[in-house]
């Protein structure tokens, strides 16, 4: 009998790999970015950690043995989820991974616009010594999480460390620590005039995608800031744009865009009062580890016992 099959789409390192094998010794574990290496194995593969859209035409055909994929990313918009579940394909996030780094680039996106970092960086460049007008600060304000996952949880947990006041939308809308007040998506409209920071950390469904507009931008403070590191479609991107430009809100942060690269000829990247960064913001040195350790092992674990995997396992009725 020929041994089952893992595909490993990422360079995890030596120890990892031997991990993996220990504990799956019944499979044979293939590991590579390459799609040289990873093209002949793609029909049999039962496991695919790390999924590439070249191995959607090359697995998900008559006769693949594919039963389970763990995503290397949080989002899965981009995956093709109806396949998936014609297919009887079990689907697992890297949800939770990235708490830490982008929880960290949303308070460097808050403090740059409110402590103008991003203005007197670009002072530097021209060796301009000038106030800015500087006068804002983050203590004792209020900041909208709209979508408390472990993200947003970890958001809130930093948010008491400047006093602030923290309001949170959530589809259920659950109780969190530190979170202040819970509300649930119709409710949004109620929760934007109160807050002096609205952070959006919503994946793309189809009930998020163009989930703020001209109206919900209206319905912010005018000294408001805006930042999103979920995903560019649930802005629209145009009437933000015009938001920002007719002084609307007071500015933004953002990390994701409808269509990345962001394009040059977009007006985002000359406003004053919008910092733009290259969907980094769960970029992490920790990113392989956490992967592995906190959500491969223990799902190949439940997997191996044949068992669903217990950690971020997709509902594709919902879509993450």
């Amino acid at each position: 009998m020929s041994k089952r099959l893992m595909l490993i789409t990422q360079n995890i390192g030596e120890a990892y790999t031997q991990q993996i094998k220990e504990l799956a010794p019944d499979f044979e574990i293939i590991v590579g970015k390459d799609k040289e290496i990873l093209a002949p194995f793609a029909k049999e593969a039962e496991i695919v950690v790390g999924w590439k859209k070249d191995l959607e035409k090359l697995s998900l055909i008559e006769g693949s043995n594919l039963r389970w994929i763990q995503s290397w990313s949080a989002g899965v918009n981009n995956m093709p989820l109806q396949t998936f579940t014609e297919n009887g394909i079990l689907l697992t996030s890297a949800n939770g991974v990235h708490a830490y780094p982008i929880s960290e680039t949303i308070f460097a996106l808050m403090l740059g616009l409110t402590r103008k970092v991003h203005t007197y960086v670009k002072q530097q460049q021209q060796k301009e010594w000038h106030h800015a007008q500087m006068n804002l600060e983050i203590h004792e304000k209020t900041i909208g999480i709209i979508g408390v996952g472990e993200i947003g949880k970890e958001t809130a947990r930093i948010a008491k460390a400047f006093r602030m006041n923290v309001i949170g939308v959530r589809h259920s809308g659950i109780a969190a620590d530190n979170v202040d007040e819970m509300f649930t998506p119709d409710r949004l409209h109620k929760v934007l005039p109160k807050c002096d920071y609205v952070v959006i950390t919503l994946p793309l469904t189809d009930e998020t995608d163009g989930m703020f507009g001209l109206e919900e931008f209206k319905r912010m403070k005018k000294t408001a800031f805006l930042i999103n590191i979920g995903r560019g479609e649930v802005l629209v991107e145009d009437e933000l744009i015009n938001a920002l430009q007719e002084n609307v809100i007071a500015g933004a942060g953002l990390d994701v865009f409808a269509k990345e690269p962001l394009e040059k000829s977009s007006p985002l990247w000359d406003m004053d009062n919008v910092i733009v960064t290259p969907h980094t913001s769960g970029s992490t040195e920790h990113y392989t580890k956490r992967v592995i350790e906190d959500i491969v092992i223990p799902n190949l674990k439940h997997y191996l016992k044949n068992e669903n995997p217990s950690i971020n396992l997709v509902d594709y009725k919902k879509g993450y």
